[in-house]
């Protein structure tokens, strides 16, 4: 449990949530009875951070260890069943709750990489690997092919968003402030991509 709240866990906490969101969303669009919806909540949710805690070894996962973010998902996951029409009803819900998931998840992995004194190199990596997967099970699980794996740009906010985080860190020493900053960024390039069409390179269209 966690007896105090500090920045990295509210930001977990709204990342859990967010994604928990975005997969019941996701999973109600397939009209999945209520367990799939369930489900998807729960591995959209925590498939991210669970990823991150195993590659960096700490045990047990997040989930296990804080049953706060059990009822974040659960919270979600009810605010979905009985409120879901009329937010999806809402243009561009369900893009800007995996936005925000991404960051939230992106920035938390990359500050507890630092906590375990890895590379800057390694911890971008580990912020990607945690903002995406979560979705990347969601999709799989509902057959689709999921946004890191097209041109849509997805992963390389991620990237970004870690780049400016190191970079501020050269000159700042609040990581609160550094995170809020970065995952603004993150939040912008995804808005960019959607309202003004950035995307990855198309390579097949030199075929």
């Amino acid at each position: 449990m966690i007896e105090k709240l500090t920045f990295q866990n509210i930001v977990e906490l709204l990342g859990v949530f967010a994604f928990a969101m975005s997969g019941a969303f996701s999973a109600m669009q397939k009209r999945l009875d209520v367990f799939g919806i369930l489900v998807l909540t729960f591995v959209t949710a925590i498939g991210g951070g669970t990823v991150r805690d195993v590659l960096i070894g700490s045990m047990p996962v997040a989930w296990i260890q804080d049953l706060e973010l059990i009822y974040a998902m659960f919270f979600a996951f009810f605010i979905s069943i009985f409120f879901g029409k009329k937010l999806q009803q809402l243009e561009h819900t369900l893009f800007w709750l995996d936005t925000a998931g991404l960051a939230f998840f992106c920035i938390v992995a990359i500050e507890k990489g630092i906590q375990f004194q890895l590379h800057p190199v390694i911890c971008i990596a580990l912020g990607t690997i945690t903002g995406s997967f979560g979705g990347i099970i969601r999709d799989v699980l509902l057959n689709e092919i999921p946004y890191v794996f097209r041109k849509d740009v997805y992963a390389s906010a991620c990237i970004a968003g870690g780049i400016v985080y190191f970079l501020l860190l050269l000159n700042f020493t609040d990581t609160n402030i550094i995170g809020i900053i970065s995952g603004f960024v993150i939040v912008c390039i995804r808005a960019g991509a959607k309202y003004f069409g950035w995307s990855m390179p198309d390579i097949y269209r030199f075929k």
